[in-house]
């Protein structure tokens, strides 16, 4: 801190982070005030700030932060700030030297916390702050909460921006209302942008290059969504996204908000969906960010029971304010608006709607009715989901919620949420849980296999083996599996097709798609040397068939969220871990079968008992030698014969090799038609109807009919 005698300010350095921006305060007693450079202007009218206070503005982003703008013929920035305790906020930049007074922005008339003005001259490209003073003393420096750009980090600041990107996915939008709904195929590759793939240099694929490679490589897979996690900016890297300090910015990693919405555009042009990962649930504590804003506590709740996440060290959002809740609903229609993502997958939902979520007791306080729920966070929920769908019932939100709160995927007015569907978390623990033993003891725990059919119809759901799956310690998908080699490969590809036959959208992280060794590094690429031996290019062939079955046949999506679209053939085989189990899409006739030899015995000859006669015919199965199976037996056609078999009046009998999984095509048998015998009614109509055969020569003298006396006699 350094006195200038001349001038009577205090010179104050400070450092964000790292960042070597230097920040100029001007002392109270200060009797040299600079001349305010700031053109009075009003950013919001009076129905913006009623919206505002009353948590229903939706489009804050057009109002607030900074926008290139002309005034009186003049262009330049206005900006508007909200900082409700705040006593003078200033504008500081490259433009000012980071000189706090020289940019005074103006307080509003309606005691409303907003600030705002307009200064002219300043161009796209300027990096500013916010410098906040509050009646206290307190002084911060705040990136602007609304930055559409900011440094890339360890930089800090904002950078005022414009938008330049002319899209070019007309096509897509128009339809994309047929690829979010429910009965459609979902299939998401969830992928972390800086460890996707990285150039010899160990540097990331920037936005652009990645619009090069990645739509082609996923259209070649089957895949129908990309899940991007938190591309928001971001200041720390191992926080993988998941701590945001810009909400309203692509990370300026990997290039500018232009060059992301091209990355958007290309995989729309390839028809491909964009899900991103959102966080509303929590923020870091870094000093530029939103924490502490203007000297109180703005946008965390200030009880730091319901405003502070012990587990992540970051702070919570205050859903009771209004204010708040549309800086976050305007946050979520803003990635929708302007980026053209096609659905949200919503971050730790379970951490939002529990008080005690995390915490031990004396660590929260009942809500007003004695309850654990966080009812203003669930309100929120529900609004920011009402919102979305209004203006874009095309898109989808998913929550990521592990808990067993009811009714997360059902619509707000019946009570639930709000959200399109939600990751089943119970299905996948379950499912890991499962492979992961040795087959021998499988058939202990065979109900871990098959309970997710009793809850599958009581939300929408997705099935998720996600990044959290393959870090910290807990290893890959392929490491889980038991059995050496071969085996090991077969309970992944097997595990897969379970996954794809189940009832449900789908996503599998990065990586999974080859089975790749060693867990998830975000600070490196995906192993893709694996792809050089054919146990790992057999379980890229065998997902990429998996995917375009998915998609081609109906019956294996048509009806993921009915139960009509489900049904066991062979659930209670737990001594052979044996599962069957049909599809059924809207014809009720269009069936497929998946049928899992879930230990390593072979069994040439697998009856079932049914009922109906027809024939399966076999769509693929896992042991073929180009997923790297064994090529064993399987049969390619299954005839439905009628014999009885366990109380049935029908049997059919499979080859079904060990760990392997084979899916059939139904084709209904066709009815055979019996004649009936005429009835004697209908013979008297065709004897009458027959023609009178031709006289011959000799009869044409016509004969007496005999006398009643001469019948009589003869009758004697």
């Amino acid at each position: 801190m350094v006195q200038d005698a001349r001038h009577r300010k205090i010179i104050v350095t400070t450092h964000c982070n790292v960042a070597t921006h230097c920040y100029v305060w001007y002392s109270k007693d200060s009797y040299f005030t600079p001349m305010s450079k700031v053109t009075p202007y009003n950013v919001l009218t009076s129905y913006d700030i009623t919206l505002f206070q009353g948590g229903n503005h939706c489009r804050l982003y057009q109002k607030m932060g900074a926008h290139l703008t002309e005034v009186d013929g003049v262009s330049g920035v206005t900006f508007a700030v909200y900082a409700p305790a705040a006593k003078r906020v200033s504008v500081i930049g490259s433009f000012n030297q980071w000189l706090s007074g020289e940019h005074n922005l103006y307080p509003r008339w309606d005691s409303s916390g907003v600030w705002e003005g307009f200064i002219p001259g300043l161009t796209a490209g300027t990096l500013y702050k916010y410098a906040i003073e509050n009646h206290a003393g307190l002084k911060t420096i705040k990136a602007d909460p609304y930055g559409r750009r900011h440094e890339q980090p360890p930089m800090t600041a904002s950078v005022v921006w414009a938008d330049g990107h002319e899209w070019k996915d007309r096509s897509w939008m128009e339809q994309r209302k047929d690829r979010n709904k429910l009965g459609v195929p979902i299939s998401t590759y969830e992928m972390h942008i800086a460890s996707w793939r990285r150039h010899p240099d160990d540097r990331p694929y920037t936005y652009r290059e990645l619009a090069e490679v990645l739509p082609e490589y996923l259209k070649d897979l089957g895949f129908t969504h990309v899940e991007f996690m938190p591309v928001m900016e971001h200041p720390y890297d191992p926080s993988w996204g998941y701590q945001i300090t810009g909400y309203f910015a692509p990370t300026s990693r990997f290039g500018t908000p232009d060059d992301f919405k091209f990355l958007v555009d290309a995989l729309h042009q390839h028809d491909i969906g964009v899900f991103l990962d959102w966080v509303p649930s929590h923020f870091p504590t870094d000093g530029h960010g939103l924490g502490n804003f203007d000297g109180s506590h703005v946008y965390e709740h200030p009880d730091p029971r319901k405003g502070y996440q012990k587990d992540w060290q970051s702070l919570i959002f205050n859903y009771g304010r209004n204010e708040i809740k549309s800086f976050l609903i305007s946050n979520a229609l803003f990635w929708i608006d302007e980026f053209h993502a096609d659905g949200l997958r919503v971050d730790a939902v379970a951490s939002m709607v529990y008080l005690d979520y995390s915490r031990e007791e004396g660590e929260w306080e009942p809500n007003q009715f004695g309850g654990r729920e966080y009812i203003e966070a669930i309100e929120f929920l529900k609004s920011m989901n009402e919102t979305v769908y209004r203006y874009h019932p095309d898109i989808l939100t998913i929550a990521e919620e592990s808990t067993d709160f009811p009714l997360v995927s059902r619509p707000t007015y019946d009570g639930g949420l709000g959200f399109g569907m939600k990751w089943m978390m119970g299905w996948m623990h379950d499912t890991l849980n499962y492979f992961k033993l040795d087959p021998i003891h499988r058939k202990h725990h065979h109900n871990q296999i098959t309970f997710s059919l009793i809850y599958q119809y009581s939300e929408n759901y997705m099935l998720p083996f996600s990044h959290d799956e393959v870090v910290h310690g807990k290893g890959t998908l392929l490491s889980r599996m038991p059995g050496v080699n071969q085996d090991q490969f077969s309970n992944l590809r097997l595990m897969y097709g379970y996954m794809f036959t189940h009832p449900g959208a789908k996503l599998l992280f990065m990586g999974g798609e080859f089975g790749q060794r060693n867990e998830w590094n975000f600070a490196s690429q995906l192993e893709w040397n694996n792809l050089e031996f054919e146990s790992h290019a057999g379980v890229l062939a065998w997902v990429k068939t998996l995917n375009h079955l998915y998609r081609s046949e109906k019956s294996l999506h048509e009806r993921c969220t009915q139960p009509e679209g489900f049904a066991w053939v062979r659930v209670d085989d737990y001594q052979q871990s044996v599962l069957v189990y049909e599809r059924i899409g809207n014809d009720a006739d269009d069936k497929t079968l998946a049928i899992l030899n879930l230990t390593p015995v072979d069994r040439q000859e697998y009856k079932i008992g049914v009922e109906q006669p027809g024939i399966w015919t076999l769509l693929d199965h896992s042991d073929k030698p180009e997923y790297w199976g064994c090529n064993r037996e399987v049969h390619s056609v299954v005839k439905i014969t009628k014999e009885p078999w366990d109380y049935k009046s029908h049997v059919m009998s499979f080859a079904l090799p060990g760990l392997t999984m084979a899916i059939y095509k139904w084709e209904k048998a066709k009815a055979t038609v019996k004649r009936k015998a005429p009835s004697k009614k209908a013979v008297k109509k065709v004897v009458k109807a027959t023609p009178a055969p031709k006289k011959k020569a000799s009869d044409t003298k016509t004969r007496k009919a005999p006398s009643k006396k001469r019948v009589t006699k003869k009758k004697s």
